[in-house]
């Protein structure tokens, strides 16, 4: 910890010294060092104090002095909270001029701070006065209409003329600037979405660690949907345009990285607005410069690499969503794309293997339709597209990883937790793995087991990284549309991962969540009071689930009692109808509800987990009401050591209606091929609607699945009413 020398900083001459205790001698080793002090007597002002976007801020910073010499000067800036500052400029130079972003919504402050840094990295801050910095709207409302109407005239436009300087500073300026007006514009069309009944789940994805939001239910308005529409492809064609400022600049410095890495990740911020082009570019300079950061990563400052990667990772979960977010069916596909995939290729009718014009590819069957066929073909690119980004956010993430790495030893951490994602890297050793529970966001976590082979020669200490992005990669289906993605990995000395397998009677438990903004119907009511049991003579009311599904799944069953003093028996059977009574005994399970089980919430729960459901279509569950009688010797009579069934031949009398919910859920993971695997996994019983808990033996990227299925069928109508 750097805390001794900080509470120090009196003492520059300081000396480590070692001490060896060995049977027969002692032994000591020391090293004499000093703290590098950092620059003094300086300071630093801007002029002027008011101005816009478009205004050029000085920046003085006279009389700075270091012994090692002065290496730059690095401006940063923020609103209201200073975590959330970003890099502005740098320069070698005392006196340097900025364009700044717009300040506060409310006060257009912005706050402002400079790193003095000297040639050995020893920094003084130095904070400046605040500015008031206004949004210039005539001149982006003008640069919009431009891009949106293609004009031929966009060259004069004072923003365009900036950015096309290739100054990475300029550039680094008015993209930071125009992102976070982008951003801005954004999110209030998507709140007005909302407000209109659009559901956030059909058009978003939820920021890590949002609130769940309050929608109004009801009926969607179609002209608020094309409204935001509109807006959503007239923002994407903006941003798809100026991507191609910022991909092409000159990586000088640790300073460029960040600039130029803070740009891109607060460009591609919208990840509902980012084309395949946009995807491309910006996910092709992501890993340029991971690749240049870990080119360096043993010549800077841990600061800078950690600031640096803090960027990058963003830029990557933030490409990762982006691009998943269509094959999701979680954001709207663009405009922009969609015309881009199917404009005739130039050598369509010369080269036989060209995937675009291979109508088989695109069509639904029989279903050759030009919309078919455009809408499938332009699926067809974004999925090429995502297993191509796949492999590079995989690429990026160990460059970072490495470049992270050189810094920590057994303790600190470096932890990156924001709206877009969360990283957490960290030194540990072998033994204190066993048990661990590692912890993300949202409840996401790794509980540790106690024992597990771990493949490695090394007996010291291990890197643990851990992950959580917003939305699951597509991959081969669309059952893990709803879930965060999660990972844990095992890292050695010389960054490669370290395979882990753990015993299935002891395997690593894990918590998935999903998007907070999930919708979950009300529960359906079953009016069973005014069935008429003794006409077809039945036990039980019973009802049909289809669990179809290529995949394992579990089922989970929610009932709500409107008398919650009531008891019941449940039973089910796959494929067939379950049978019970004195004479018959045809089910795969039961359980009792007592009132002792309920919840706080008032629901009875019960779970089939996805280990008993392969193999099967369907799932018929019947449900009756305990009499008095049976509540009292199966609920009430210290009834936890009676296992026996509460069989009767009598038809089933309910004096109560209930409601149901069913949902099924799925635990999955991620193969080196992108696609979803569910072979060792196990849903657990802490699984709900608003998360899933896995079991696993081995670590890697896991989703959860979930969907909450249609009312059941009524089986007992269809027998009453049968033949």
């Amino acid at each position: 910890t750097d805390q001794l020398f900080l509470n120090n900083l009196q003492i520059s001459l300081w000396r480590f010294e070692v001490v060896y205790t060995f049977l027969s001698a002692i032994s000591t080793s020391a090293l004499n060092f000093i703290i590098n002090q950092p620059p003094s007597n300086g300071s630093c002002s801007i002029n002027p104090l008011i101005g816009t976007i478009t205004t050029l801020f000085t920046i003085e910073c006279p009389d700075w002095y270091d012994v090692d010499g002065i290496e730059d000067y690095s401006l940063y800036a923020w609103t209201t909270d200073i975590s959330q500052r970003t890099i502005i400029a740098f320069s070698s130079e005392y006196n340097f001029q900025v364009r700044l972003p717009a300040g506060d919504n409310e006060t257009s402050l912005l706050n402002l701070v400079v790193y003095v840094r000297d040639l050995l990295n020893s920094i003084t801050q130095v904070n400046i006065s605040s500015v008031s910095v206004m949004k210039n709207f005539e001149i982006i409302n003008e640069l919009i209409d431009k891009i949106t109407n293609s004009s031929s005239t966009i060259t004069n436009n004072p923003i365009v003329r900036l950015l096309s300087s290739g100054n990475q500073n300029v550039v680094g300026q008015m993209i930071i600037a125009l992102s976070q007006e982008l951003n801005q514009m954004s999110s209030e069309n998507l709140d007005k979405a909302i407000s209109n009944g659009i559901p956030a789940v059909d058009i978003s994805v939820s920021l890590l660690g949002s609130q769940r939001l309050q929608q109004i239910s009801i009926p969607l308005n179609e002209s608020a949907l094309i409204d935001y529409n509109t807006e959503l492809n007239s923002l994407a064609n903006v941003r798809d345009y100026l991507v191609t400022f910022i991909t092409d600049l000159l990586v000088t410095t640790s300073n460029s990285i960040i600039l130029q890495s803070s740009s891109l990740a607060q460009l591609t911020q919208a990840t509902n607005q980012l084309t395949r082009n946009t995807l491309l570019l910006v996910s092709n300079r992501c890993y340029e410069l991971s690749a240049a950061l870990y080119a360096i990563f043993e010549k800077i400052s841990y600061e800078d690499a950690q600031s640096a990667s803090n960027q990058l990772f963003q830029c990557a979960s933030n490409m990762l969503n982006g691009v998943n977010g269509p094959l999701q069916g979680r954001t709207e596909i663009l405009d922009l794309d969609s015309s881009r995939a199917n404009v005739i290729s130039t050598d369509y009718d010369t080269d036989l293997e060209s995937a675009w014009s291979n109508l088989n590819l695109f069509s639904d069957g029989n279903d050759f339709s030009t919309e078919t066929i455009e809408k499938n073909r332009n699926l067809y690119y974004q999925k090429q597209l995502a297993n191509q980004i796949n492999s590079q956010v995989t690429g990026m993430i160990s460059l970072l990883t490495s470049s992270l790495n050189i810094h920590l030893n057994i303790g600190p951490s470096s932890l990156m937790n924001t709206s877009q994602s969360f990283v957490s890297l960290e030194t540990i050793s072998i033994q204190s793995l066993k048990d661990r529970l590692v912890k993300q966001v949202e409840n996401a976590q790794f509980s540790m087991p106690s024992d597990f082979i771990l493949n490695t020669t090394s007996n010291s200490s291990i890197s643990l990284r851990s992950r959580v992005d917003p939305l699951a990669s597509f991959g081969n289906f669309q059952n893990t549309n709803l879930s965060r993605s999660i990972s844990l990995s095992i890292i050695d000395q010389n960054g490669n991962e370290i395979p882990f397998k753990a015993n299935e009677n002891n395997s690593i438990k894990l918590i998935i969540p999903r998007d907070p903004n999930v919708l979950i119907p009300s529960m359906y009511l079953q009016n069973v009071t005014s069935i008429n049991s003794t006409i077809n003579n039945l036990l039980f009311n019973y009802h049909y689930v289809n669990i179809t599904s290529s995949f394992p799944i579990s089922v989970h069953f929610e009932i709500h009692s409107l008398n919650t003093n009531l008891a019941y028996l449940f039973i089910y059977k796959f494929d067939q109808t379950p049978q019970l009574n004195s004479s018959i005994n045809l089910i795969d399970g039961w359980t009792m509800f007592c009132p002792h089980n309920l919840t706080n919430d008032d629901i009875y729960r019960y779970f089939i987990d996805n280990q008993q459901t392969p193999g099967h279509q369907s799932l018929i569950f019947g449900i009756r009401e305990l009499n008095s009688t049976e509540i009292n010797n199966y609920c009430l009579n210290n009834s936890s050591i009676n296992t026996s069934l509460p069989i009767t031949d009598e038809s089933f009398n309910f004096i109560s209606n209930y409601e149901l919910l069913i949902y099924t859920s799925g635990c999955y993971y991620l193969d080196e091929n992108n696609n979803w695997k569910s072979d060792g996994l196990t849903v657990g019983p802490l699984t709900n609607l608003y998360e899933t808990e896995c079991l696993s033996t081995h670590l890697t990227t896991f989703a959860g699945g979930f969907i909450v299925l249609p009312a059941p069928i009524n089986w007992s109508y269809v027998f009453a009413n049968a033949g």
